[in-house]
């Protein structure tokens, strides 16, 4: 059926897909990863979780980072509406490992290296390169037929070529290509949020170890909240993320509405007072949404391209590693059986959405208006512990839930999100 074949195309080279991609080949299988962007390229989602730790040390990624100038990260700070400052949660107060330091990255150059890092593995890379299609073969419902390859062209123009695959995997990002044309792409309703960002020069950071800490800065009447992470060469993201509602409508232009809202924020005045902005403006919104399955027959679907919750705790990018890890394992382990059944391929999605489910109810905590961390410690502080192994992303130990139950008394906990099962794809029919 077609001229050239791969065991694993990956469509997108960010941190999902460039983590699926360099693990499956390391294991002998031909990979191909496709991206339509020239790296390095501007994206956002610059701060780490620690326990990205483990992924990167199976990848190779670690001796890369301690040489990078990028900013280590030990903390997270709250800081309330009125401008008042909470302790610094520092990650090594219950783990004194190595793993507990994490950094601050510069996303174009930190994709960059990931995906230069899976060039080393064996991957073989097409970027600046579009995937128009991803091709099924089958009869009946799209979600019971089997992804056999892709259908490209490259960017500056040239001629479409098709190539297969026993296994497509979906790393699109937001634009989660598979998701939306499968129809299994679901929002989450109470989490329509918009966010405005940008890059500045000058603003004070803390001195010592909680000069690299992220800072959740909440604005008047909680309408929203602030980053500020810390990047190299003085530069400093600042964003601000809100209902769509207050954030969008009726406002100005987003350069204006940036400076209003930093201007309305305590937390943020005298970090600001010298800083001056270095970048372009940029919008996001309604990011909140997960897919309904994670693989079907012949496809996988990783990174945001499966879901993302918030930036709230900056765990995009390691859901993404963690999901890439998992896909990857479930993919070689599928390939060296020759069952690329949805079931098989998707075998890990429980326990990713598991501890995707366990960000979800903080990230609905911390929305909850008169809820604040630093009093809900104050209140119970056996829990500390299991606050800030969630920080770190230790989100896939169960014991680490259990805050849940104490909260339930002041934030609606959501319930989970059950995943569905894959349908087996129906064989084509034949005349």
């Amino acid at each position: 059926m077609f001229k050239d074949a791969y065991d694993c195309v990956v469509i997108g080279g960010g941190p999902a897909g460039a983590t699926t991609a360099t693990l499956v080949a390391r294991e002998g299988f031909r990979t191909l990863l496709v991206e339509r962007e020239k790296f390095p390229r501007f994206h956002i989602g610059e701060s780490l979780m620690p326990e990205t730790y483990w992924t990167f040390k199976r990848l190779g990624m670690l001796p890369k980072l301690r040489n990078s100038d990028f900013v280590k990260k030990y903390s997270v700070q709250f800081v309330t509406a009125s401008g008042r400052e909470s302790q610094p949660f520092f990650f090594d107060d219950f783990n004194p490992h190595e793993c507990s330091q994490t950094w601050q990255v510069l996303r174009s150059e930190f994709d960059r290296m990931m995906l230069d890092n899976a060039r080393e593995n064996g991957v073989e890379v097409l970027e600046q390169t579009n995937v128009n299609e991803v091709l099924f073969e089958g009869d009946g419902p799209m979600l019971q037929r089997r992804a056999v390859g892709v259908k490209m062209t490259p960017r500056g123009g040239g001629e479409s070529r098709s190539v297969g695959a026993s296994v497509v995997v979906d790393a699109t990002g937001a634009n989660a290509l598979l998701s939306r044309r499968l129809g299994i792409r679901q929002p989450d309703p109470k989490l329509r949020k918009a966010s405005i960002f940008a890059h500045y020069a000058g603003a004070r950071r803390d001195s010592g170890k909680n000069q690299g800490a992220t800072l959740v800065l909440s604005v008047k009447d909680q309408e929203g909240w602030f980053w500020f992470i810390p990047l190299p060469g003085d530069v400093t993201s600042i964003g601000i993320v809100a209902n769509i509602d207050y954030l969008i409508s009726g406002r100005g232009a987003p350069e204006q509405v940036l400076e209003e809202e930093i201007a309305k924020c305590p937390g943020l005045t005298d970090r600001m007072a010298s800083a001056r902005r270095i970048s372009p403006v940029h919008v996001l919104s309604d990011f909140s949404y997960r897919a309904s399955q994670c693989a079907g027959d012949g496809w996988v679907l990783v990174g945001d391209a499966f879901g993302f919750l918030d930036p709230m705790y900056s765990s995009g990018v390691f859901l993404a590693l963690r999901s890439g890890e998992m896909a990857a394992d479930a993919i070689v382990a599928a390939l060296r059986a020759g069952d690329t059944s949805g079931a098989r391929l998707g075998a890990w999605g429980d326990e990713l959405s598991g501890g995707m489910q366990a960000i979800r109810k903080l990230v609905y905590a911390f929305y909850t208006k008169g809820f604040s961390f630093g009093g809900f410690v104050r209140d119970n502080p056996t829990e500390k512990k299991n606050l800030v192994d969630l920080l770190i992303g230790n989100v896939f130990n169960p014991h680490t839930h259990d805050i849940f139950e104490s909260m339930r008394d002041r934030v609606d906990v959501p319930e989970s999100i059950p995943l569905r099962k894959p349908q087996p794809a129906l064989q084509p029919t034949t005349a």
